[in-house]
């Protein structure tokens, strides 16, 4: 039993699985950008919604894992950690990518309309911590709306893909999202093979994510830190490291709506683990059961989506060190959110 294990020992199965999630990360990248291609749902959609919420399976089984032990302050913070860690590999693959802004390179009306989903989905927690705490069958009114948000979401999305109301200004700057030729290889695969490859290695994801959960409450247990602390610094941070991996990977390949859809899409996808985990905590509403140090966290990555929202509105070419004002604001709000959590927590 993991309970029982050493520190040591917590501390290697905690590694070794996030390890598993980085390698299935960088897998699911180029099979992701080629169901874009052969769907026809753009990098943008397959990002947003199909890569963003595999990559997210890892997260989803820790916050409900947590919530079913009991534990409220991990589940939330795990969820609401992981969107602020995601936003700000954001602004670090912004770096990698030096021909331009990445926001600004990689203009799509989709991805805005996903930031301003991503903010309304953030917004009903707090509107449930601020309303008196009611339930049926210990699960939230807020939860309910958080799915159903979502859902409605992606109906929208896909129009707006599909009928925009307006197009970004092309420059010479802007990558276009268009269907790359596949070698003899990949051509020669079905696509009943794509799917269940990337199945696949969303299950490898879950498995490892279930031992990021243990592993991450024993580490807790032992050193004497706090659940909020491990949760958004923690298993977040590592748990959100395929989102790292992939949209780096997408950035190298060229494929930028990907990139940033992938973030994007992956951060509201992550607003579903809070319906999960409040479905699984049976101590009542999870939402008034978390934390204020929880909440900052819900602070932090609100910030920072709008920031990055203004980002891609305003695409600015350049900016300090080649990238744009949006991403040096996100890391150094990052930045300041752990600084203050740990001098804190």
């Amino acid at each position: 039993m993991l309970s029982d294990a050493s520190l040591p020992v917590l501390i290697a199965i905690f590694a070794a699985a996030g390890a598993v999630i980085c390698l299935s990360g960088i897998r699911m990248t180029g099979i992701a950008d080629r169901i874009a291609d052969r769907t026809g749902l753009g990098e943008a959609i397959v990002g947003g919604v199909i890569l963003g919420a595999a990559t997210s399976l890892s997260g989803t089984v820790v916050s409900v894992t947590a919530a079913l032990d009991g534990r409220a302050s991990l589940a939330f913070s795990n969820s609401i950690g992981g969107i602020a860690a995601q936003t700000a590999f954001l602004a670090l693959a912004d770096l990698l990518f030096r021909k331009a802004n990445l926001e600004h390179a990689a203009a799509e009306v989709t991805n805005i309309f996903q930031g301003v989903l991503l903010m309304v989905l953030l917004m009903l927690p707090m509107a449930a911590l601020t309303t008196p705490e009611w339930t049926l069958f210990a699960i939230h009114p807020a939860s309910a709306l958080i799915l159903i948000a979502y859902v409605g979401g992606l109906f929208v999305s896909r129009i707006t893909r599909e009928q925009p109301m307006w197009h970004p200004v092309r420059t010479r700057d802007t990558r276009t999202d268009a269907p790359e030729d596949e070698d003899d290889e990949s051509a020669r695969q079905s696509n009943l093979s794509l799917f269940g490859g990337f199945a696949l290695l969303m299950a490898v994801m879950g498995i490892a994510g279930w031992f990021i959960a243990r592993s991450g409450s024993g580490i807790a247990d032992r050193v004497g830190l706090s659940d909020s602390l491990v949760g958004a610094l923690m298993t977040a941070v590592v748990t959100s490291l395929p989102e790292l991996v992939t949209t780096l990977a997408a950035v190298r390949r060229g494929a930028l709506q990907l990139a940033v859809g992938g973030i994007i899409g992956g951060n509201t996808f992550d607003t579903l683990f809070l319906t999960a985990a409040d479905t699984a905590y049976r101590d009542g509403s999870l939402y008034h059961a978390a934390g204020m140090q929880d909440y900052f966290w819900l602070t932090t990555a609100a910030l920072m989506t709008a920031v990055l929202l203004g980002g891609l509105i305003v695409r600015e070419r350049r900016g300090p060190a080649g990238i744009g004002v949006e991403s040096v604001l996100m890391l150094a709000i990052y930045a300041g959110a752990i600084a203050i959590q740990t001098s804190t927590g």
